[in-house]
């Protein structure tokens, strides 16, 4: 077995009081099968949010906090948009959301059935260590391979194993070096809400990422877990 370290800096409640991260962890899946139902499901998730939609993504209540602690590090919204906010106008833009592999279908489908941001990493061998926190010198992030690393600003929210930068812009986007793959077997969830998205609203989808997982790719639920400012890590152990 091996140790798992999830934290999340101090930093982040204090200045996103109310921040809420669900943390659903995995082992011995099976990505590796085609499951034409998944299809269809995202199919529907795309549909339900288009007709969920009031009107502008943009000033939908959980896009506009995304959208204002961008802001409060220096990011752009219009030029690097949450996780969530880039999934939902894609899709009212009558768009299709490609199909990748069956945990990245379930990570959209979550993310679109509850208007969250939601994706997930592979855990790779031996004992890990990550954290949600504010960049700071030396952190480094790869956005494609052959490209060489470059420095992440200070101060802007990142989530990282030790300098690598695994997710820049809380959840803008993913690193090459986490990607989830047909082959990966072992995967973590984050599903996060900012206010006016509370503890429930999490809750429920992680719910729902747990019955997805169980139900197409099998495997076993290691940990889950809601990370608030009064709890703000957990350790666990995974297979290998």
């Amino acid at each position: 077995m091996a140790a798992f370290q999830y934290s999340i800096s101090p930093q982040v409640f204090s200045t996103f009081p109310g921040y809420v991260r669900g943390v659903l962890v995995f082992d011995q899946l099976r990505n590796d099968c085609v499951k034409s139902d998944i299809a269809q499901l995202l199919r529907e998730a795309e549909q339900q949010a288009r007709d969920g939609l009031p009107g502008n993504v943009a000033e939908m209540p959980a896009v506009v906090a995304w959208r204002t602690a961008y802001r409060s590090f220096g990011a752009k919204p219009a030029e690097h948009r949450s996780s969530i906010e880039a999934l939902l106008r894609r899709v009212v833009k009558g768009d299709e959301i490609p199909s990748i592999n069956t945990l990245v279908d379930i990570g959209n489908i979550v993310s679109l059935r509850h208007g969250l941001p939601a994706g997930m990493h592979p855990l790779p061998l031996g004992g890990f260590d990550v954290e949600l926190r504010p960049a700071r010198d030396g952190d480094v992030f790869i956005t494609s391979e052959g490209h060489e690393p470059e420095a992440v600003p200070a101060g802007e929210i990142v989530f990282a194993n030790q300098t690598d930068v695994l997710t820049r812009r809380w959840t803008w986007r993913q690193s090459v070096t986490t990607r989830t793959l047909a082959e990966t077997t072992r995967v973590f969830f984050n599903i996060d809400g900012l206010p006016p998205t509370g503890m429930d609203e999490v809750r429920h989808a992680m719910q729902d990422a747990q019955n997805l997982v169980t139900k197409y790719c099998g495997g076993r639920l290691v940990a889950s877990v809601l990370i608030d400012e009064q709890a703000t890590s957990f350790r666990t152990l995974v297979e290998g």
